[in-house]
């Protein structure tokens, strides 16, 4: 080759002398780039990770796609960084892959099968409508009659556009629906919106104390799936 820079980049780093400092030069210079090659690929990716879960959208984009599973994650790091508590956003990745293999109580398959027999079971999440029939397929293992997202609403339970949405697409009344959650802002959020309420208490957690706690108690509080089936006779 009569001109260097007619050599690829690997081909030029490759060259050698018989002066070792020199060589040790090129050395470095050849670590340092290909650190810097690497940084490069490593944000690059992280970039497109987080335009993917819904982050760093331009302004004015509505972010539905993949928002709830975003909002956990930034919570999470959020409380990482309150609690001063050191991690990688690749350790963050592999922990959010943990909700794609949640898996339900045994007592709630149980209640689901004994529900099941005399009540349309219906599937209402803040989850996006993809996640939530992987989990119910997957996960869970059972037929629903029907599977809602809120991502259709645009809104988060327990907002009442959310719980309105359901009743109209089940065509029914929300006196006729009964929420089954195990968190009270669920429960809560129901009752205001005219359904009844079941509150699965496991933890013996408050239920709410704000100024509809005595308006809006849930129906039934069991700690568990099959208390509530006995309750309700099936």
């Amino acid at each position: 080759v009569d001109d260097l820079s007619e050599l690829a980049l690997d081909d030029l780093l490759s060259i050698r002398t018989s002066d070792d400092t020199t060589n040790n030069k090129i050395e470095d210079i050849e670590n340092t780039l290909k650190q810097y090659l690497e940084d490069i690929q490593e944000s690059f990716d992280e970039k497109k990770q987080k335009i993917t879960r819904g982050h760093d959208l331009a302004p004015g984009v509505i972010k539905i796609v993949k928002v709830y599973l975003a909002v956990k994650r930034r919570a999470l790091i959020y409380s990482l960084k309150n609690l001063k508590v050191e991690f990688t956003y690749k350790q963050i990745d592999k922990f959010m892959e943990a909700y794609q293999y949640l898996s339900p109580f045994p007592d709630a398959i149980e209640g689901l099968n004994r529900l099941n027999e005399k009540y349309d079971l219906v599937m209402l999440s803040n989850g996006e409508q993809s996640y939530l029939e992987h989990l119910a397929k997957n996960q869970i293992k059972f037929d629903f009659h029907s599977i809602l997202s809120a991502e259709t609403v645009g809104q988060f339970k327990p907002h009442p556009a959310v719980y309105r949405f359901a009743a109209k697409e089940l065509d029914l009344e929300p006196r006729q629906i009964m929420m089954v959650a195990a968190h009270s802002f669920d429960t809560l959020g129901a009752r205001i919106s005219g359904y009844r309420g079941a509150y699965v208490n496991r933890y013996d957690l408050p239920y709410d104390e704000s100024e509809f706690y005595e308006l809006y108690m849930p129906d039934y509080t069991t700690k568990n799936f099959p208390e509530l089936c006995d309750l309700l006779g099936v």
